[in-house]
């Protein structure tokens, strides 16, 4: 649990989210980019909604009997519903890379059971998802009916980094919240406290999310991805075949390396269109001699999309990413297969 403190980038959001707690949801959806805090605030309005305290005015308290047993990850009227294998702290927001296992019906039915029972504590009960999308499709459907006849006293918080894989009539149940991206200022100034070097650089490799860029300063795979930008920066020298092991071989994920990619097209293009880089400023030399093949890549961009809805799916890894760097070389020198789907 993350205890009585919010980011502070989160103030602002928390101060609109209880402006008016009486006309809080019994069904509020969180959105927002992955790392930027949404597990954070879902866990503080669980313990606001748990506490005790008579005329709370904003804040739990953190002293009284209900803030201490959700403090303690105790408390009988709060479930967390989260996919089995995902280790669940507030960082870990940021770390969508590994496949996410599906949270099954099982345990939608299993839910049904807590939220149908009388509260332990006598007040609200809590059921916390994230992320809200892993939902398979039949968990998803019965989670559907629990919002259709939700039971009394019973809030459902849904934390969700892609909203737009929930059900429509899940998301049409629901309130939705979107957090918002914080000021690169804040940010920097936070990451900064925690150790980070150069914590600028790190948030534009994140696209501005603080958490996602704490881990990024902190990933022991930062030297593959440096490895990797030096070859698709310089493509005239690349050898897919040896790259595309060399990925396979530090065992890295294929959703990662499909961002790494992402991100530098979406650069590509930024630099040769408008002359704006997002993610990689450290690569301005090397964006600016590839810019003139920039408009070529248009069209890989859908590729590149494509690959990353499959990116957990059973496929040859090492095949996927040859495959991928050669649509690139060739969409690089606009050849037609490159800037096709396929």
């Amino acid at each position: 649990m993350t205890g009585a403190v919010l980011y502070p980038w989160l103030e602002k959001s928390w101060a609109q989210l209880v402006r008016s707690p009486d006309t809080l949801s019994h069904a509020l959806l969180l959105t927002g980019a992955p790392g930027i805090g949404k597990r954070c605030i879902a866990e503080y309005l669980a313990q606001y909604l748990l506490c005790e305290m008579h005329g709370k005015r904003g804040t739990p308290c953190g002293q009284c009997d209900g803030c201490r047993w959700y403090l303690s990850g105790n408390h009988p009227d709060f479930r967390l519903l989260a996919p089995d294998e995902q280790s669940e702290s507030e960082g870990d927001e940021s770390k969508t890379r590994r496949k996410t296992p599906p949270i099954k019906v099982e345990a939608i039915r299993e839910l049904a059971e807590f939220v149908n029972l009388t509260a332990h504590r006598r007040g609200a009960k809590v059921v916390l998802l994230d992320p809200a999308e892993s939902m398979n499709a039949n968990a998803a459907n019965a989670f559907l009916k629990m919002l259709e006849e939700p039971p009394a006293g019973v809030t459902f918080i849904l934390v969700s980094h892609h909203w737009r894989r929930l059900l429509p009539t899940v998301r049409s149940r629901c309130r939705v919240f979107p957090i918002s991206t914080p000021d690169p200022r804040v940010a920097s100034q936070w990451l900064g406290e925690q150790g980070v070097v150069n914590p600028v650089l790190h948030l534009a490799h994140t696209g501005g999310a603080p958490l996602a860029a704490l881990d990024d300063a902190n990933a022991e795979w930062l030297p593959q991805r440096t490895l990797f930008l030096d070859h698709i920066a310089n493509p005239a020298g690349m050898n897919v075949l040896s790259v595309a092991a060399e990925l396979e071989k530090a065992k890295l994920d294929t959703e990662l390396v499909v961002d790494w990619l992402q991100k530098w097209v979406h650069d590509l293009i930024g630099v040769g269109l408008a002359g704006r880089i997002r993610y990689y400023p450290d690569r301005r030399d090397d964006l600016v001699r590839l810019q003139p093949r920039a408009v070529n890549l248009l069209g890989y961009i859908d590729r590149l999309r494509d690959s990353r809805r499959l990116a957990n799916h059973p496929l040859n890894q090492r095949l996927v990413f040859e495959s991928l760097l050669f649509a690139y070389l060739e969409a690089l020198h606009g050849k037609a297969h490159g800037v096709k789907n396929g």
